[in-house]
Order: C-alpha cells, then structure tokens, then sequence
C-alpha cells in the first residue's frame, strides 16, 4: 500500500504477508523523519503508488502517528527475538555447563557414592542441586517406576495384580536392558489388609468364588499382589558406581490416591511385629505395617510376608558379597507414594535387625507419606544411622498425611508440649531430608487442579531434570523426555502433542491364535520364592523348624 504526505511526496511501501519476516528499505524524506517499516522482503508482495490527489491526502500528524506506531512494533517484536535467542542460548550454556560439570573427574560416582548416598546429610547438595546427585535420583526413580510399567492392572486379565514380566527378563522386558542390574527376587503382599484401593484384582475375581474365570483359565492367585523387587548390580555396573549395590524397589500408586483415605491414621508399635527395637515407644502407621507384615500360608506367594521377603533376600546378598567375595556393598532402597512409605519402614528393619550388618542404607524416595511417630524418626535417624532423601513436589497433598495437624512442625516448640503429642495416636514426623519441587517451575506442564497429576512419578521426575535450585531457570539438564511425563496422566501442555495416558500394551496384552482367535496368551512361569528363603529366615531367627511344616500342611 502507500501514503503520501500532504506535500504531494509519495511514500511507497507494502505490506508482508502474514507470517513473513520484513524490513527497512528506505527511510522517508527529510520533512519526515522516521523509518518507513514493514517492507516486504517477497518478489511477490503488491506495491502501489497513490497518484498526487488532494482526495488521498492525509493530516500529517496522523500519518506520523501511524508510521510511529508501525516502528514500535517491529521494535517491540525484534527485542522480544533477542530475549528468546538469548535465553535459548543461556539454556544451552546451562546445559553445557551442567554436562561438563558431570564429566569432571572430581564428580565420579566411585569415588562420591557415599556422598551422594547421603553420609553428610546432603549438605551443600541440593541448592544448587548437584549433577551427580540428580542423576542418581532420577536413576533410582526409574527402578521404583519400573515396578508401574511392570504392574498387570487390567481387571480383565487373569494375571491382573503380578507382574507382566519373568524375572530373569524384568529389565529387558521394559527396555532398561542396559541399567546395570539383575533382579533376584520378587516381593509380594497379601490383599487381605484393608488397603482395597492399592491392590488390582480380576473382575472375575469379583464375581466368582472358583480360581478360574469364565472361559475356565485359572486365575494366577487370588491374594497375592505383586509389589517390587529386588536387585543387584552386575560386575561392571559395580566397577562404574564404585560398590555392589543392592536395590530394593517398591511399588506404589500410579493414580489411586484414595488409598490414603484408607489409612487407620492409628499408630501400632514395631516391637508387636517382632522387630527387635530397644524403646517400646517407636510406633509406626498400622496400616503400612499390616501391609509390610502380614502373610497368608494358604498362598503360594504370601507364605512368607512382605517383610520375611525382604530381610531374607537382602541377608543373602549381603553375606555372599560383603562376606564371601570381600566387596563394598551398599544397599538403596527406594519407592513412590505408598511405596515410600514401605521403602522408608524396610530400610529401618533392615537396620533394626542387623541384616545389613553395617552397610551403609539409603532411601531414596517419591512423595511418600509420614510413616511413624517423633520416637521412630530419632531412631531412624539417630540410633540406626539409615539416611532418606524423600523428593516432594509442594502441591502435592500426599506428603502431607498422615498427621496433618501434629507432626514434624512441632520440633520449635516446648519439650513438655511435644510429649504431650507424643502421647497421641496420631502424632506423625517426616524422615530424613526433603528436596521441594514445584510443578508450576516447568513450561513443559499445563495448570491443572488433578492432584494425581502433582502426584504423578514421572512428572517427579521431569521436575528433577529441569531443577537447578530455588530461584534458578527450569531448564532440562539431561534432556529426559517431556513425554515421559504423559505415560500414565494429562499433565503436558497440549501443544506438545503428546497423548495422555500413552503407555498400554500392544492390543491391550491379546495375541491372534492359530485358529485366528484373539486370546491372552499364558505365562510360562510366575516366580514365586526361593527355596533357601526359609534358611536364611533361620539364620536372622525369624523363622523355626515347625514354621515350615505349617506351612507344607497348608498347602496340601
């Protein structure tokens, strides 16, 4: 288009086409003195000339006013270019920054593993957060994820509540063949605790008192749960991280966050589940206890508790590599939501009971719960030496139960008041040292009010990787996948393009049969548990000679 100022000189200048860059060509006569902008930088773009005509003529100071006006534009959008190439640069270099920070060779995990596992508490660790401890957090955060992806939920399945994976295929099967670690057992509980929303069961479960489902295949148990695993680095895992590292991983809750409603909120001392603690008044949380402590002989799987299990298991690897091969051993135990909890009163048994036998244990946990009382904190902390690093995000109300009201808040206050909570069944104290994160920090997320979301591991784990410290720019250090975050919830901004609730199994788990039907196929073998498990239960004196029988009775 053009304008022309009222002294008949013609200013020519055309307009760029939607989308399209432009620029200055030529500036306006002398009489006016400002840049003509927007010319088109396209063969294509129209350019008129207005022929002198008193009918075209416009007041000068409205055509200044417009020419004006088209300059602070562009200069308002050629700034707003400079501000994001230079924060995608200063994303860069934080990244680079970040990088090369890790490859020195001061931060090698052999020589900082204690460190990292918390021997001084973390101190000076967390803000700024430092590389190599965020990312051993997201590397043992993918082990406790790995029991989700793992997890059989599908009410339809005659598998539902095991795992979909043999073990000697767990990593492979869910694509972290390259992790490091060998699973050596599985770890089970039994449904029989009021826990309703944390346990999947068959429909046809439901809905039939018989072992089979309707089309006569046979359910895989009708008590049992599948809920984590144990495992240990191999040889060269073990030559790069510096030690033999034992893992304990527990499932959790994925999206079920009623489960916290169905907590008793009443606590229980250990001492009356044979966990030998000198002060009677170390008290935990009756229902992770339950659920920790509880076996069913009638089942193939819960014949020995969630407990037995893992003390047995831990005490075997301990012995034959601390013991018998002379290695460094630590053990890591880790879990999200309900599995933090667990995660939290396993690491305490196994420092309670000796099984350890002084190796350094670690929790490394994912917005779990409050677990017991003040006195189980001290010991915890005090007594057995265990260390807990637990990674909340601050909207999250799940870190924030039980003990809403008394808890962990009331250390400033009078020795007499804390007594006196102490004295309540619902008195509550968090463990160890908590890293807070904020979801709102990220660009990759959307608001949201879905508390599952603020819940959500993946997403945990996505704000680690973009976690510098408090007051510093969310910005990815090891280029983790945002859509990651998406696999089991609607937290990405929807111009990612990335699904919610991405990740199910190809066909839903249904393969085509010869005869061309659609089946679920069988599963050649469900481990269970080892056979020395009763051995090493003896060696710990948790187990004795006429248990056994019971437990050949019960199953014949």
């Amino acid at each position: 288009m053009a304008l022309r100022h009222p002294g008949d000189v013609a200013l020519c200048f055309a307009a760029a086409p939607h989308g399209r860059s432009s620029r200055s060509l030529f500036r306006s006569p002398s009489r006016l003195p400002l840049s003509i902008s927007f010319i088109s930088t396209q063969s294509t773009s129209r350019i008129q000339m207005l022929p002198p005509s008193s009918a075209a003529a416009k007041d000068y100071d409205s055509l200044s006013s417009t020419i004006a006006g088209l300059k602070l534009d562009q200069e308002e959008e050629e700034e707003a270019e400079r501000e994001q190439e230079e924060g995608e640069e200063q994303g860069e270099e934080d990244v680079a920054d970040d990088k090369k920070k890790s490859s020195d060779p001061s931060m090698r995990l052999p020589e900082r593993w204690r460190e990292i596992h918390g021997r001084d508490d973390w101190a000076g660790l967390l803000d700024p957060i430092d590389p190599l401890l965020r990312q051993e957090l997201i590397r043992y955060g993918e082990f406790s994820q790995a029991c989700y992806d793992a997890f059989d939920y599908d009410p339809f399945s005659r598998y539902c509540g095991s795992c979909k994976y043999n073990r000697r295929r767990f990593f492979a099967g869910l694509g972290m063949a390259d992790c490091g670690y060998d699973v050596t057992r599985y770890l089970y509980a039994t449904s029989n605790i009021n826990l309703p929303n944390f346990f999947a069961t068959s429909s046809s479960s439901s809905s039939s008192s018989s072992s089979s489902n309707n089309n006569g295949s046979k359910l895989w148990s009708q008590r049992a749960n599948w809920i984590g695993y144990v495992a240990v680095s191999d040889d060269d895992c073990s030559a790069r991280i510096g030690r033999r590292d034992v893992v304990v991983a527990w499932r959790g809750t994925v999206t079920r966050l009623e489960w916290v409603a169905d907590l008793m909120d009443f606590l229980k001392p250990v001492a009356t589940e044979r966990i030998p603690c000198p002060d009677p008044s170390v008290k935990v949380e009756s229902g992770f206890i339950d659920l920790y402590t509880d076996k069913d002989p009638t089942c193939r799987f819960c014949k020995y508790s969630a407990r037995e299990q893992v003390l047995s298991e831990v005490r075997k690897l301990v012995h034959h590599y601390a013991h018998v091969r002379g290695e460094e051993v630590s053990v890591t135990v880790t879990g999200h939501s309900l599995g933090s909890a667990l995660a939290m009163l396993s690491a305490y048994d196994l420092a309670e009971t000796g099984v350890v036998e002084g190796k350094a244990v670690c929790v490394l946990s994912f917005s779990g719960p409050r677990v017991g009382n003040r006195r189980f904190r001290q010991r915890f902390e005090e007594g057995l030496g265990v260390k807990a690093l637990r990674v909340v995000n601050v909207h999250d109300t799940v870190p924030k139960v039980p003990g809403i009201f008394l808890n962990e808040g009331l250390r400033g206050l009078p020795d007499a008041v804390r007594r006196l909570a102490d004295a309540l069944p619902w008195s509550y104290s968090h463990v160890g040292v908590e890293l807070a994160l904020d979801h709102t920090h990220s660009p990759f997320l959307k608001p949201t009010a879905d508390p599952s979301c603020f819940h959500n591991l993946e997403a945990h784990l996505h704000l680690l990787d973009g976690y510098h410290g408090k007051g510093q720019r969310f910005v990815l250090a090891s280029g983790r996948d945002p859509a990651l975050v998406n696999k089991a919830c609607d937290f990405l901004k929807e111009h990612h393009m990335v699904p919610p609730y991405w990740r199910q199994d190809e066909n839903k788990g249904m393969v085509r049969a010869h005869d061309g039907r659609w089946i679920q196929p069988e599963r050649q073998k469900i481990d269970d548990h080892p056979a020395d498990t009763h051995q090493h239960l003896r060696v710990l004196g948790l187990r004795r000679h006429h248990d056994d029988d019971a437990d050949d009775a019960a199953h014949k």
